[in-house]
């Protein structure tokens, strides 16, 4: 099984990224969870097209224990297994608990031995790297970890954050860093930038995304590119970042 986390600052466009990874790997064959772990709850709507789904947050909260797998996910495009962890009413709670609920009930459930995933995908906001924001760091979780980034410079700095988190974690059996994906944003000199960044931090850039309309546009139709657009430009380096992501953890 390989476990991946993506990481990145707020609206830097990691969910549409990791969603449209999950379809391009489920395209490929393989059977996929991603699992969503941003108090919005919306890393997974692209792949399964519902509005509102219950997040494993929401399912302790009023059920305590009393709930099933089922009641945890859904499944979305290709079979993708889609887990929201979900968060607390804002300004009650701490919302990296809704990450540490949900790693810890699809555990006792048996989530990864009924649905055997090939690959499973950690959704997490990387603006702050602490408490249950980390935990798909932790050993037994991700053992690779993807930064998602722009030029722009609070995206930057959130990336250099989440790499140093990592490697402050270094020898504690954590997740070690897999290397930055550009999603670009076409700001001055941002590949200049970005390389800059990847170099400071002893990793590279495994991948380039470009800024494109079709983005919006399939998530206009509820959809990732990959399903709405299949012979799309955008949609062939969503299954070349895929492929890369693939290569990296199997090295």
């Amino acid at each position: 099984m390989i476990k991946i986390a993506v990481y990145g600052k707020g609206g830097i466009g990691k969910s549409t990224t990791v969603s449209n990874i999950s379809a391009a790997l489920a395209d490929m064959g393989y059977k996929v969870m991603q699992i969503g772990c941003d108090p919005k709850a919306d890393s997974t709507i692209s792949l399964h097209g519902k509005e509102k789904v219950t997040t494993v947050l929401e399912l302790v909260h009023d059920k305590k224990d009393d709930f099933s797998l089922d009641d945890m996910l859904t499944i979305g495009y290709k079979g993708v297994v889609c887990v929201e962890a979900g968060g607390p009413t804002p300004g009650l709670g701490c919302a990296g608990r809704g990450i540490i609920a949900a790693l810890e009930k699809l555990e006792q459930k048996g989530a990864y031995e009924k649905y055997n995933p090939d690959v499973v995908i950690y959704d997490v906001l990387g603006d702050v790297v602490c408490g249950g924001f980390s935990m798909p760091m932790r050993g037994g979780y991700a053992d690779k970890v993807f930064v998602i980034t722009s030029g722009e410079n609070m995206a930057i700095h959130a990336a250099a954050n989440i790499a140093c988190a990592i490697d402050n974690f270094k020898g504690r059996g954590y997740a070690s860093l897999g290397g930055i994906i550009l999603n670009k944003r076409n700001v001055k000199n941002e590949e200049e930038k970005v390389k800059e960044l990847a170099d400071d931090i002893h990793s590279s850039i495994i991948g380039t995304l470009s800024r494109s309309d079709k983005v919006q546009d399939a998530e206009d139709l509820g959809k990732t590119v990959v399903e709405a657009f299949p012979d799309s430009d955008m949609a062939d380096e969503y299954r070349t970042l895929a492929k890369s992501i693939l290569d990296i953890c199997n090295k």
